[in-house]
C-alpha cells in the first residue's frame, strides 16, 4: 500500500500541494512569528508555495494574518521573498 502524502493548503494561490514543498509560517506560543523549514517547530502553523506570486497574494489578502490570527512584521515577509529568490537561483 503506498504511503498517504500529507497535504496543506497555501495562503495564497488556495491550491493544495505537498506539505514538503511549500514553506511553513509559525506563530509560536510567545506569540513571535517565523518561518519553519523542518516542519517541527511548535506553535501554530500556515504555509505558502515557495513562489514570489503567491506570497504577494497572500500579503495582499492578508491570508496569513488571519491564519495565525496575528499581525505579521515585514521583516517576516522580506525574509520569506529571500528565501524564494535564494531558491528559484539555488
Amino acid at each position: 500500500m503506498q504511503k498517504k502524502i500529507p497535504q496543506r493548503q497555501c495562503m495564497g494561490c488556495r491550491e493544495r500541494k505537498a506539505k514538503r514543498d511549500m514553506i511553513r509560517v509559525v506563530r509560536q506560543p510567545d506569540g513571535t512569528v517565523s518561518l519553519d523549514f523542518g516542519g517541527k517547530m511548535n506553535g501554530r502553523g500556515a504555509y505558502i508555495c515557495p513562489m514570489a506570486e503567491c506570497l504577494k497574494k497572500a500579503q495582499r489578502s492578508k491570508a496569513l494574518e488571519r491564519s495565525l490570527e496575528v499581525t505579521i512584521p515585514e521583516e517576516v515577509y522580506d525574509r520569506l521573498s529571500k528565501e524564494m529568490e535564494e531558491t528559484d537561483n539555488g
